[in-house]
């Protein structure tokens, strides 16, 4: 593992948002959802695709707080321009598990 120093980690943008939107995202190499989330007033909604099918039905995603990071340029993914990551770990299967707050926290709210 590549050590790396505060500074370099200082500045990746990890933010709070909230999924206010979750589509199938069928021209997605692997499946995946095209995913609307709101990072709040400063911020505002940015979309990314996420391939979390299989552990999250589109509907059971819209509302949840997840953390992103919003500071990586735009990419082009498929006919979708990817704003953001929304992060998540590996479930030792090869199915994504969101990366959430466990506590309710405001909008746009930086990863400390």
């Amino acid at each position: 593992m590549q050590e790396i120093g505060w500074e370099d980690f200082s500045k990746v943008e990890l933010r709070v948002g909230r999924i206010s939107r979750a589509e199938p995202f069928p021209q997605a190499r692997k499946p995946a959802y095209i995913l609307h989330v709101d990072f709040g007033p400063d911020i505002g909604v940015r979309k990314s695709s996420a391939q979390v099918t299989a552990l999250y039905s589109a509907e059971e995603l819209v509302g949840r707080q997840v953390v992103g990071v919003v500071n990586f340029p735009r990419k082009q993914i498929g006919p979708l321009m990817s704003e953001c990551l929304v992060t998540g770990f590996d479930d030792g299967e090869g199915r994504v598990a969101l990366c959430v707050p466990d506590r309710e926290v405001p909008l746009g709210t930086r990863l400390l």
